[in-house]
């Protein structure tokens, strides 16, 4: 294997800060301040570390488009174990952890990776050998894309940790972006690694990357690529073997690339089969479900009218129905469009003969409501700032629509998060799981709005027709959600949308 050397920082991100009435304060992505880390620094490495973090450098040019996918590595034995890994490499990979990089093998092997980096930690290692199977090209691997250092926590058993280290273990737990332990501030430090992974990815003459690294360090990576700061940490979920998936578009003008998040965390097992998230058990669940795909298919923003799904949607909406059958949904909330509805019903229907079935000993019964504010067609109907019409499948393409219709789409998408909140915040049931249909654009705006972003990063984010995003809240629907993945498709079988497939045509730049 090849050793990359270590490469100069360069720091990208608009993370800004914007304390909310129910939370924490944490970053958020706006367009008028610069600021990330609450606690003012105590000493010159504090303050130089603050000030990398604040900064705002934009990556550099690319010239072509490049996808970079994200694999985290299999279940280790001190996963297994319960054991705080951190960067240590005594763990390897268990039969569990072998099997899941052979499933996601699978899944990639149709792609034609130009490079594979991997961090230099046996279990990640192992994980990218098994991925990258008979490929030619050596595998670099890169110190920088290790896990999280944890210095003296590293090796213990987390009830060692909490009875060792006491308040320390505690700040770790619900203040990870200013814990600090043995002098360190472990997550500021992996913001910065990540953003010097990107440097070197991006640097690299090629339009495919594969990337095998750890929980972590791949939350950073996602995190850093779309310019959110250390208070995201664990609110976006990496699950053994999950896969991310990011877009890098080069600019006409040669700018800073558009970046997109096409996936978050396509697990081999099912994304909705346990009730935890990172390993907080969660009652509360709200999964975003994508319409299926309608008789127009062009995904422009003046075909978005009242439109019955084709086949393939009805499909799509068939096979979401029997990935959520595993669950007791309670209530199912839709956008009055004819496609969500008829999304919304099939999923009804095929909960309601879960006894039937052989999912239940009993028979169901799952409210359905509609909700006005999830339907964004009429927003968009009048809103191309000129003749061309808008594709939102097309990185950048809030840049073609008219403030107004961007601020109605985030004050109409705001009430109908709110009305999704107060669905789950009824304690009648001890477990409660809402799903909400709608159309992909609709979905991005409500993931924008559990994230505190602000509606011109909207385009960040990347959902297909058939998709389930997935949003626990162990802290009850006032807490932070967490975002358990985005744009799953696996459930589709051979209607999938295949991780290796670009939504970007490289000639029209």
């Amino acid at each position: 294997m090849i050793s990359l050397a270590n490469a100069p920082l360069l720091l990208h991100g608009r993370n800004h800060h914007l304390p909310t009435k129910r939370r924490a304060p944490f970053t958020v992505r706006s367009s008028s301040s610069l600021q990330e880390i609450d606690k003012s620094p105590t000493t010159a490495e504090d303050s130089k570390l603050r000030s990398e973090l604040c900064a705002s450098v934009p990556f550099p040019p690319i010239k072509a488009a490049k996808r970079v996918v994200l694999v985290r590595h299999g279940q280790s034995t001190w996963n297994e174990e319960g054991r705080i890994q951190g960067s240590s490499n005594f763990s390897v990979l268990t039969k569990k952890g072998e099997a899941q990089a052979e499933t996601s093998r699978q899944m990639l092997i149709d792609d034609s990776f130009d490079i594979c980096f991997s961090s230099p930690l046996i279990r990640s290692k192992r994980t990218a050998e098994i991925i990258w199977g008979t490929r030619e090209d050596e595998i670099i691997t890169d110190s920088d894309l290790r896990e999280i250092d944890l210095y003296s926590f590293q090796g213990l058993l987390k009830h060692e940790g909490k009875a060792k280290f006491g308040p320390a273990f505690r700040q770790w737990q619900v203040d990870a972006a200013n814990f600090n332990i043995d002098g360190h501030y472990p997550v500021r430090e992996l913001w910065g690694r990540a953003r010097n992974c990107w440097t070197k990815i991006l640097a690299h003459e090629s339009k495919s990357v594969l990337v095998v690294a750890h929980n972590a360090v791949n939350q950073a990576l996602v995190a850093t690529a779309i310019g959110l700061g250390t208070q995201y940490f664990r609110i976006l979920l990496q699950s053994n073997c999950g896969v991310s998936v990011l877009d890098f578009i080069p600019r006409p003008d040669g700018g800073s690339p558009l970046i997109c998040l096409n996936r978050l965390n396509q697990t081999p097992g099912s994304p909705v089969a346990t009730g935890s998230s990172g390993g907080r058990r969660t009652s509360r669940r709200i999964i975003l479900v994508c319409q299926g795909s309608t008789q127009d298919s062009e995904a422009t923003v003046s075909k978005l009218g009242d439109q019955q799904m084709n086949m393939l949607g009805v499909i799509q909406a068939q096979k979401t129905a029997e990935l959520l059958l595993d669950l007791k949904v309670s209530t199912i909330i839709s956008s009055p469009n004819n496609a969500c509805a008829q999304t919304a019903t099939i999923i009804s229907q095929v909960q309601e003969a879960a006894d039937c079935l052989g999912a239940d000993c009993v028979p169901r019964y799952v409210e359905m409501k509609n909700i006005p504010d999830l339907d964004v067609a009429e927003i968009f109907q009048p809103s191309t700032k000129d003749t061309t019409d808008v594709s939102y499948l097309r990185p950048g393409w809030l840049n073609g629509l008219d403030d107004r219709v961007t601020s109605t789409l985030r004050e109409r998408s705001g009430q109908a998060w709110r009305s999704l909140l107060t669905e789950l915040s009824d304690e009648s049931e001890e477990e409660k799981i809402v799903v909400a249909v709608a159309h992909p654009v609709a979905h991005i705006a409500l993931i924008g709005h559990c994230l505190n972003l602000t509606e011109e990063w909207l385009e960040s984010f990347h959902l297909d027709a058939g998709s389930i995003s997935v949003v626990d809240f162990p802290d009850g629907p006032t807490g932070r959600g967490i975002i358990r993945c985005i744009n799953y498709t696996a459930h589709l079988g051979r209607w999938s949308i295949p991780i290796t497939r670009s939504t970007v045509d490289d000639d029209s730049f």
